[in-house]
């Protein structure tokens, strides 16, 4: 190889390495056994896994360095073309594979319609001598279109079955070659031959045309897969200010930062690494890691994480895990172990396309052997039914079986603003046993309103407005947002982890937490489980200011439909245990957890699979992305950060949760579909093949029955709206 693959390596400790490659060749789940069986044959190797739908393969091995180069060579021995990770020339080389197919497609598509109007012609003027030599100038009309197009079109199949005959294996494109090729080949002789006989240009065309369309609708749906965990990296990369012990200030990567150094962490900034604080008062935006809503507050002694953000005063935190130990890490190696698990989740139409090629090449000599040496039809004739068996038995109806449904069924969800991400999400779907919903932003529109607005006297509304505009605190900016007017001027200062203070005719005004902004303790306490905030005078109590995160519109009816269908309902929030039960109360909702971090959102999923259950996770925080990656599926709202939406199987828009449901009842209509139309190819070839052995069918009829076996599956698939629409009672 011409690339070191030292470079690329990332340590693991206790003499382990691990490399993440780029594989290029991979068509069907026979190719990613054949890379993890080949490698599991090192000693060396720990573990080898292939992501069928990123076309990843990740690899640990202890030893020497030197020997990932030996690796990564014995895969590319394997036909393919294995290369060290790298996200722009991983992305480039998907652009030009899908170039490569849409050009191949387009080809194979001009060339298909132009020779088919020729056969049209040839049919209409033969029986007569005149008609005799107009079939023969269009057979070699049909020649000058078809050869040129084969060359072009037919390499997304020749090389890759060049390829793997090289290293004696076989797959499904070298039975496709074969059929391609030999009946291209008979159609030269018969037109070189004396007898002007049949030619089949315009059946290899059709072949290769719907066999390509199939392909590249196939590589549509993998392009959709992203790996969220690279996403999830691109957060913490940065700068942070450090502090020596004459208190003189360096600026250094986040990677650079080391375990007891002490960070200097302005108001706005985001927290480089866990640690403790050490000196300063202020609040804590800690939503990106535990879903709560509301700033907390952080003083001296309070345990911070790498990710959380500060909202007001300066902070002084030592570090007690740099960087690279951080939460942010652990939930990176969360989402890699879970992304590591879903290369076990295989297409039904790969299960059921794995047997192709060796029961195919079997027929097809099975069938020149009995026509040649039983029958005594002559090697012509005998590779003439050859040919047509290998044709009509060709995969494209099976290999459009699953991405005809897929298309459809992520068009009519793209219309209502669902985005499917994953190639075998809706396979998966339709299993879910157990829905999991994170709270906050999921079940909850995650935007905090004030609610008490009624009882609020327009004055002091206004007031309260006038300070809030001035801070970037939720709470304050939900204050600001419910007046509508023209606004005081104020001179207003923040106190960090209190609130807001002002003047005005001579009098102190406070906005903020209870205890700061109240000098008296004989006001009647409110429900710690209600977010509030108070306005004060000189400490004496003007208005209190209640919050709430509301539930989306639609979340009870959808809950409500979603039990009805025997599923299971749990609640994984990172809030406070009173919000989350009485959230679940509203919903009818029994069973819920609180207050949990990332790491505990993941185990409590893995027990629910343990348990039996194929769990179905909503959410839309960063601390919901290894456990949406957990999940046998995931949904996400598109008001989600990025790297959840990564993480996420599907992604949808809008203010509403009914979503979820659509999509569940989406994948239960298209996998029925699917297993409908692989019952039909089934029933085809059960049909076809019998017919071909027997000498019934020409090449051209071959090709003929295979696209119309096509067009039935196509047919079929589109009755998935009129189903969804039943299922959902909509029109």
């Amino acid at each position: 190889m011409d690339i070191d693959v030292r470079t690329y390596l990332k340590e693991e400790g206790d003499g382990r390495y691990s490399l993440e490659a780029v594989v290029g060749g991979i068509h069907c789940m026979s190719c990613v056994r054949s890379i993890e069986k080949t490698l599991k044959e090192f000693p060396e190797v720990i573990s080898a896994r292939v992501n069928m739908t990123t076309r990843h393969l990740t690899f640990v091995f202890q030893g020497a360095k030197e020997k990932a180069n030996a690796l990564l060579a014995a895969v590319n021995a394997l036909g393919f073309d294995a290369k060290p990770y790298l996200r722009d020339a991983a992305e480039e080389e998907m652009r030009r594979e899908r170039s490569l197919l849409l050009k191949s497609m387009r080809v194979a598509g001009f060339a298909m319609g132009n020779v088919m109007l020729l056969s049209v012609a040839v049919w209409s003027g033969a029986g007569s001598e005149s008609g005799a030599a107009t079939e023969n100038l269009f057979h070699w009309l049909s020649a000058m279109i078809a050869l040129p197009a084969l060359a072009y079109s037919g390499r997304v199949f020749f090389r890759s079955a060049y390829k793997v005959l090289r290293q004696g294996r076989t797959n499904m494109d070298v039975p496709i070659s074969l059929a391609l090729l030999l009946a291209t080949g008979l159609s030269l002789y018969e037109m070189f031959s004396a007898e002007t006989g049949h030619v089949y240009f315009e059946a290899v065309m059709m072949l290769m045309f719907f066999l390509l369309a199939g392909r590249y609708l196939n590589f549509q749906v993998r392009g959709r897969a992203k790996s969220a965990a690279q996403d999830l990296l691109a957060l913490m990369t940065g700068f942070a200010t450090v502090l020596d012990q004459q208190g003189k200030s360096r600026v250094l990567p986040y990677q650079e930062i080391e375990e007891g150094m002490l960070l200097h962490v302005a108001a706005g900034e985001k927290i480089a690494a866990d640690g403790i604080i050490e000196s300063g008062m202020s609040e804590l935006d800690t939503s990106l890691l535990t879903g709560e809503t509301l700033p907390q507050p952080a003083k001296p002694d309070t345990p911070v994480l790498a990710g959380m953000v500060n909202l007001s005063g300066p902070l002084t935190v030592r570090v007690t895990k740099p960087t690279e130990r951080s939460l942010f890490q652990e939930i990176i190696a969360l989402m890699e172990k879970a992304e590591q698990g879903s290369a076990k989740y295989v297409r039904l139409s790969e299960r059921a396309a794995k047997l192709y090629t060796p029961v195919v090449h079997a027929l097809a000599l099975t069938a020149f052997l009995f026509w040649y040496f039983i029958m005594g039809a002559g090697a012509y004739q005998s590779i003439v039914y050859a040919v047509a068996l290998l044709i009509i038995t060709c995969p494209c109806a099976l290999a459009l079986a699953i991405p005809v449904v897929q298309v459809l069924a992520g068009g009519r969800l793209f219309r209502k603003g669902i985005l499917i991400k994953s190639g075998d999400a809706l396979e998966r779907l339709s299993k879910v046993t157990t829905v999991v919903f994170d709270k906050t932003g999921t079940l909850t529109c995650g935007k905090t309103v004030l609610t008490n607005t009624g009882e609020i006297a327009p004055e002091m509304l206004r007031t309260a407005a006038a300070m809030a505009v001035q801070s970037r605190h939720p709470l304050s900016q939900a204050v600001a947002a419910a007046f509508d007017g023209a606004l005081p001027e104020l001179v207003v200062h923040d106190v960090p982890g209190c609130g807001l203070e002002a003047e005005k005719n001579g009098k102190r005004l406070r906005l903020g937490r209870r205890a700061w902004a109240l000098d008296t303790h004989e006001f009647p306490s409110a429900d710690d489980a209600v977010p509030e905030i108070w306005l004060s005078e000189d400490g004496r109590p003007l208005q209190r200011f209640v919050f709430r995160d509301d539930l989306r519109e639609d979340s009870a009816n959808t809950v409500k439909k979603l039990k009805k269908r025997g599923l299971k309902i749990h609640i994984l929030s990172g809030d406070r245990k009173s919000v989350t039960a009485e959230i679940a109360r509203e919903l009818g909702i029994t069973t819920y957890d609180a207050e949990t971090l990332p790491d505990k959102k993941c185990g409590i999923i893995e027990g629910l699979k343990r348990q039996g259950e194929y769990v179905l996770m909503a959410g839309d925080g960063l601390n919901d992305a290894p456990a949406l990656a957990t999940a046998n599926v995931s949904i996400s709202p598109a008001t989600a950060m990025t790297v959840t939406q990564n993480a996420a199987d599907i992604v949808f828009q809008g203010d509403r949760l009914s979503p979820v449901l659509e999509s569940y009842e989406t994948a239960q209509a298209a996998m029925k579909l699917t297993r409908g139309n692989l019952r039909l190819t089934v029933l085809y070839n059960m049909i076809a093949v019998p017919l071909a052995f027997a000498g019934m069918v020409t090449p051209l009829l071959a090709a003929a029955a295979m696209s119309l076996s096509s067009m039935v599956v196509v047919l079929n698939s589109l009755r998935l709206n009129r189903m969804v629409d039943k299922r959902t009672g909509t029109k």
